[in-house]
């Protein structure tokens, strides 16, 4: 099926913009981790969300997400690992699964961290961002997985079932990748660990890594006030177009990027 309109994110842009895109009759699907994994579900009160005072995060998400549910908005969960366009519609690969779409808005919030060393430089020769995509290419090896969600601990559990020797490091920090030709271990706190390949399970990719040639200003996805990036049918909203980092904010900006996307993939039918 080609969608409409793709959604990376399942937070209140992405949500809103899914929302937005329904309502002007377009399909969308919104690609996720489980709503649990956010930032926002953790929070104990919100107090600026105008008329809402005093809900917790999770009450507001799950009232975000009925909206979009309700709406017709579709959901696969999983992460986004790459994106690419072809002709007019854009492919974004979530594990083993390639989706495409019309049009797209990034709304995966903020990525915190920077690569570790190594890990640019191996990319391919043993280092991983997908468990379920590499997993079966190191049966019978061992390997690191490096994990910040609870969806991580799944991709470990799955990479034991079929075979690998798994060492886990939970939400690492000060880690280095190593290896010459290809990866010969890995060292994470002061822990050395010789292993042949080492999977990084963040909660989403980095923008720029997601979407090759996608501009960026101070770390952030460069945007107009239609919410447009520099790509083709490519909009942003929520965290990732920089501060405030507010709920209000990012509803607003996934209203305007889906009413955009929307009209974008309007126009090439």
């Amino acid at each position: 099926m080609v969608y409409d309109v793709l959604v990376i994110g399942g937070g209140p842009a992405g949500l809103s913009a899914a929302q937005n895109v329904r309502a002007r009759g377009r399909t969308a699907l919104v690609i996720s981790n489980p709503p649990e994994e956010g930032p926002l579900w953790r929070a104990e009160q919100v107090d600026n969300y105008l008329g809402l005072p005093g809900v917790t995060g999770a009450e507001l998400m799950t009232a975000f997400r009925r909206h979009a549910e309700d709406a017709g908005a579709e959901f696969l969960e999983g992460k986004a690992l790459s994106a690419l366009r072809s002709g007019e519609d854009w492919y974004v690969s979530v594990g083993n699964t390639m989706v495409q779409g019309k049009a797209v808005v990034l709304a995966a919030g903020v990525v915190r961290g920077k690569k570790f060393p190594g890990e640019a430089e191996l990319l391919g020769r043993g280092v991983s961002y997908c468990a379920t995509c590499d997993g079966m290419l190191y049966r019978e090896k061992r390997v690191a997985v490096l994990g910040w969600t609870p969806s991580a601990k799944k991709e470990a559990a799955f990479l034991e079932g079929v075979g690998c020797r798994v060492v886990y490091f939970d939400k690492p920090r000060d880690c280095v990748i190593q290896g010459a030709e290809k990866v010969e271990a890995v060292v994470c706190g002061g822990v050395t660990e010789a292993v042949e390949g080492v999977f990084l399970l963040r909660p989403a990719m980095a923008p720029g890594d997601l979407f090759p040639g996608l501009e960026l200003e101070g770390g952030f996805v460069a945007v107009d006030r239609n919410m447009a990036t520099n790509l083709p049918g490519v909009f942003a909203a929520g965290d990732c177009t920089g501060g405030p980092l507010q709920v209000s904010k990012a509803v607003g900006e996934g209203l305007v990027a889906g009413q955009k996307a929307a009209a974008f993939a309007a126009a090439l039918k």
